[in-house]
This record gives C-alpha cells, structure tokens and sequence, in this order.
C-alpha cells in the first residue's frame, strides 16, 4: 500500500475506532461490577418504586426513560401515585416487572426491553439471571437505598443521573446533602458513647400485632450512628433489619423511640403520616400507637421522645430530611436550629417534579 493511500486509510480506520468506542460507555455499580452500557440510553426498568422519586430528583420528567416498573405502589402510597400519574400519565400504562419485594423475574424484564435494568443490592437478580439479561443484550446495573442508604445515597444517584441525562442535577443535590451532612457530622464530632442516647426506630409501626420490625447493622441503624444515637436493636440483630420482641424493649427502656408508617398502614390501624395526612390525623395515629400494651409505660412515652415519621422519607433519595429529623430527635439541644421542614422545602422547590407533600413527621407532645 503506497503512503497516499496510508493516508486516506488512517484517518478512516481512526474514525472507525472511536466510532466502537463511543458506542458503549463503562460504569461501576453498587456491587463493584464494571458495566459496559450503551451510549445512547433510551429506556431504563427500575425494580422499586421509590427510584421513581430519584428520577423525579433529577428529572424533570422521571417517566419519560422508564420502560417498566413494579408498580409496588405502596411503597410511595396511594395519593403520591396518583400526584405522579396526573402529572405523568404514561405512569400507569408502564408495563410491569417484579418488585424488588420478592423474586426477581428475568422475562418481564426481556419483555419490556430496556437498554438497562436497575435492580436493587441484595435483593436483584442471581448471576445467571444476570448473564441471561446481558446475552439478550440488557445491562444489569446494581444501586442502592435500602441495605446500606446513608453509604450508598449518593452514589446510587449518580449512577441514575449518569444513565438518564440527570448528571448535573444528580450532582447538585449531592453537594446538596453532602452540606447538610457535614454539618450534622461537625455536630457529633468527639461524642463519647456514654453521651449516646439509647434509641429504638419501629418500622411500619402497627402493621401488625407482633411487635416490632426494627433496623440492625445497616440500612436505617447507620442514620441513628451517625448522628450520635445508640441504637439498641443493632445489638441483638446481625444483619440490616429484623425483629426484636417487646420484652427486649421494655428491658433496654429506649430514651429515644422512633416510629415509622405511611399511608400503607391505614387498612391495619397503624401510624399514618405523609402524603393525604394532617397532623392532627397522624398525631392521633401517633397517640394509638404509644398506648400499645408494653410501649405505654416506656420512659420515651412519659418524657414525650416518642416520634413517628413517614417511611416514604427513609430508604429514599430524599433521606436527607429524616437524618435531620433524628439528629434533632436525639439531641435537640446540640441541633436546636436544624429545620428539616426548611430542608424538604427546599427540596421541593429545586429538585422534586412532584413535590412531597403531607405530615411528614410528628412529635407525641
């Protein structure tokens, strides 16, 4: 070959070179997998129907990149589907795959087709369902807000932003929280474990009688560390959630108790707050549930430490609002001007495309 030719060849070859280079674009995900995923993203599946709410962090339409969800609508509620649907109507026509909840399900995936299927940590598809997807030319792509939130928040968000178009957004409520955080940190910094009140968070408070669903080693345990509580469920469960039985809680006598509910536990009699709710609707709830036999006479009830929050603002892209919450919870004289109303304000006003409405959280007194 003459080098005129050399010439024309190279640059073509070049060229040719980028072009494959281009075609695919590489991340790391929650598992520390390196993923090759297209360029060019059209459509995401997302296996929990709180990623809704991170998209709608960083998108100004979080339906527009869905190619299926799991339309596990109690884990948002009732009236926060309905907010999305009449401002996303495509919402409820989506097609579904299963929930995060229960066994994955590789051909509501292929069916629907997306270029990436976001699963969830610790709970998403076993490696040959992995490899089933990937041959059928999906990305697998792990993220994470329940087994590890306060870690893996922020990266998980990322990810999204980085697969959707949302990096810029996706980055500014990053600093966003990370600001908040810093804060919280400065706060606790050099708090000697004696100086730790002991706290215990019920989780769906009232969904049924069998008492109590709590946080371990993990999951919503690391918001109570990091902001300067011991939590006393994290001694006796091993992994990031479980039970513990009232008797346990009577002995230990938490100073601090945290309920969680949502409007998933009307039907049960359970706390109810967030979306749909007042305070006064949600402080009776509150009330109920303090009366509890076993609950009533801990010293959380008699001091007025017992709280209840939306669970909808844990586990979520959003959580930022429930560890400044806690933090005053646990030390109101260390963090008398944290305003977690102002904070979710905020949020509303910069990021969410639906904003998050309703009580959100409430104190017995």
């Amino acid at each position: 070959m003459t080098s005129r030719s050399l010439r024309h060849v190279l640059p073509w070859c070049l060229g040719l070179l980028l072009s494959c280079q281009a075609f695919a674009a590489e991340l790391v995900d929650l598992r520390g997998r390196t993923v090759d995923v297209p360029d060019e993203i059209r459509a995401i599946s997302i296996d929990d129907g709180r990623y809704l709410v991170a998209l709608a962090l960083i998108l100004d339409d979080p339906v527009q990149r869905l190619a299926a969800w799991p339309r596990d609508i109690n884990r948002i509620g009732d009236e926060t589907y309905a907010q999305y649907v009449a401002r996303f109507p495509r919402l409820k026509d989506l097609p579904q795959v299963a929930s995060s909840a229960g066994a994955f399900n590789v051909e509501s995936v292929l069916a629907a087709a997306p270029d990436v299927a976001v699963v969830s940590l610790g709970s998403g598809p076993s490696e040959a369902q992995v490899a089933q997807l990937e041959a059928a030319g999906i990305a697998v792509v792990f993220i994470d807000f329940f087994t590890h939130p306060f870690k893996n928040q922020e990266a998980s968000l990322r990810i999204l932003g980085e697969l959707t178009g949302g990096q810029a957004k996706a980055q500014a409520f990053a600093a966003f929280r990370r600001e908040r955080i810093e804060a919280i940190s400065k706060g606790v910094a050099g708090l000697a474990d004696a100086a730790r009140p002991t706290v215990f968070l019920e989780a769906h408070a009232g969904r049924t009688g069998d008492c109590c669903s709590a946080p371990g080693n993990g999951n919503v345990g690391d918001y109570i560390t990091f902001v300067g509580g011991h939590n006393i469920a994290a001694d006796v469960l091993k992994g990031p959630f479980g039970k513990v039985n009232i008797e346990y809680i009577i002995a230990r006598d938490p100073a601090v108790y945290i309920a969680t509910g949502g409007p998933h536990l009307a039907k049960s009699g359970g706390l109810v707050l967030g979306v749909g709710y007042d305070a006064a609707a949600s402080l009776a709830s509150l009330h109920k549930i303090a009366a509890r036999q076993g609950i009533a006479e801990l010293g959380a009830v008699k001091h007025k430490r017992f709280h209840g929050l939306s669970h909808q603002l844990i586990n979520s892209p959003i959580d930022i609002v429930a560890i400044e919450a806690f933090a005053k919870w646990i030390h109101p004289d260390r963090f008398a001007d944290l305003d977690p109303a102002r904070t979710l304000e905020a949020i509303n006003t910069r990021f969410l495309a639906v904003p998050y409405g309703g009580t959100s959280w409430i104190d017995l007194e």
